[in-house]
């Protein structure tokens, strides 16, 4: 994959359907476009931040796994082990399905009275994606580069048209704002913020397939977020231009509502078009990254062996392709994904920190290390990311005490897997080589116990 490529893997993967529909709650808590466009700003270049934490990185290390690899090398392959069991368990797999989801709803809104279409959708868009990255990387990247063109087309469309649009209200941007200012509004819209933005991290996971990484990771994280920063802003003075200020405040789909102010019934039916295009476009790429992930730890001897296997043919971990997306379309038709994903936000963003917070680690353990590219304004820079990260983590942790409680408790079971999965004849490889093992080799018990479990 090219410099095109990775880019539009950062910026489809990081533009699912946030813009389209936080914006209404986001209004609801600020109340001031200026302090709205402020605070996608700062959250925009804290997101920056991180991208250019994990462009040091992945520059340094450019192998498949990303995050994984990140942790492992700089907290070792317990913390690593317990990234990779999160992830499989709840934050990828539950971020694929929750998109997929998102499809499936605007597939039944723009065609409606199909029977069990909310079932059956969300399943053939991850089994459609699963298909074609298990048949290549090239394929699934060019599939991401269509979706992408698509997505940020639809929604430059619906920029221009706000912007082409005669307002006939009064200028939302006049008189004093809808609610009065208070830190619980600030952080709950940084909160929506930072969740749309988050996907950036996806690109890591394939450094493995990346040409030229140490150039290629760089730029591309830091296009691909820049783009979607633009975008973002772009989007949401559109909204303000169009429609007064109470408006969007009570909109729970401010997307289509302008879509429809400024081009008709056909708005409401191209904005459904646009979302169902940027839900399947996250899917694919999530799909195409995430299991990468598990190859590598698969590949430590730190999950099946068979995860770690590459096709003779098509050169992709077919079967962490696989496993993944037999995972996700369970998790999409059990409906659970919206409990997973909210046990999720503790994890990931404790995780987000903690990459990000290795730079400093190894900076500082092994400064003769070779860095293609070193990140803008260390220490600053990384360290801010990290605070925020441990805002985002405490915060969450005070608000939602049950779901952080819960997504606590599984990272503290992928630390007891860990130790079951890491004793003496367990199967574990050599080191970080991942070193292949013939199929003829007898399996052990647990082997045999892991592969039942499966």
């Amino acid at each position: 994959m090219g410099l095109l490529d990775s880019s539009c893997i950062v910026i489809g993967t990081t533009i699912g359907v946030g813009i389209f529909l936080v914006p209404g709650s986001i209004a609801r808590e600020l109340g001031s476009p200026w302090m709205i466009l402020a605070t996608w700003v700062v959250t925009g270049i804290i997101s920056l931040f991180g991208a250019l934490a994990y462009s040091e990185l992945g520059a340094m290390m450019p192998e498949s796994g990303g995050q994984y690899v990140y942790l492992r090398e700089a907290y070792g392959p317990a913390a690593a082990f317990v990234c990779g069991w999160v992830a499989f368990l709840i934050t990828q797999s539950g971020s694929i399905a929750a998109v997929s989801v998102g499809f499936g709803i605007y597939f039944s809104y723009l065609f409606p009275g199909l029977p069990g279409v909310m079932h059956w959708a969300p399943v053939a868009v991850i089994a459609l994606f699963t298909y074609l990255n298990y048949r290549g990387a090239r394929t699934g990247a060019r599939t991401q580069n269509l979706l992408t063109a698509l997505k940020v087309g639809g929604l430059a469309v619906l920029i221009v048209s706000a912007f082409a649009h005669t307002p006939t209200a009064i200028p939302p941007t006049s008189g004093a704002p809808l609610v009065a200012f208070s830190i619980h509004g600030l952080a709950v819209a940084i909160l929506g913020c930072f969740v749309a933005y988050d996907g950036w991290q996806y690109i890591s996971f394939v450094a493995g397939e990346v040409q030229q990484p140490r150039r290629n990771l760089p730029l591309s994280l830091a296009i691909g977020t820049g783009v979607v920063i633009l975008l973002y802003v772009m989007a949401n003075v559109a909204y303000f231009r169009a429609l007064p200020m109470a408006a969007i405040a009570r909109s729970e789909h401010v997307a289509g509502d302008l879509a429809e102010k400024t081009m008709g019934s056909l708005g409401g039916t191209l904005i459904g078009l646009v979302i169902m295009i940027s839900s399947a476009g996250a899917a694919n790429g999530a799909i195409l990254t995430s299991s990468r992930l598990y190859f590598a730890q698969a590949r430590d001897g730190l999950f099946f062996r068979k995860v770690a296997e590459v096709h003779p043919r098509f050169g992709t971990p077919s079967f962490s392709i696989l496993i993944q997306g037999i995972w996700s379309a369970m998790l999409a038709v059990s409906g659970s994904y919206e409990m997973l994903i909210a046990y999720a936000l503790f994890a990931m963003w404790a995780f987000h920190g903690m990459a990000v917070f290795s730079v400093l680690i190894l900076r500082r353990r092994d400064p003769g290390r070779a860095r293609p590219y070193k990140m803008w304004g260390y220490p600053v820079t990384p360290l801010l990311f990290v605070l925020f990260a441990l805002w985002f983590v405490l915060n969450t942790l005070i608000t939602r005490p049950v779901s952080s409680s819960a997504s606590a408790l599984i990272m503290a079971a992928g630390v007891a897997a860990y130790y079951v999965w890491s004793r003496p004849g367990a199967g574990r490889l050599n080191g970080t080589q991942g070193r292949q093992i013939s199929r003829n080799q007898p399996e052990s018990l647990t082997d045999r116990v892991r592969i039942w479990y499966l």
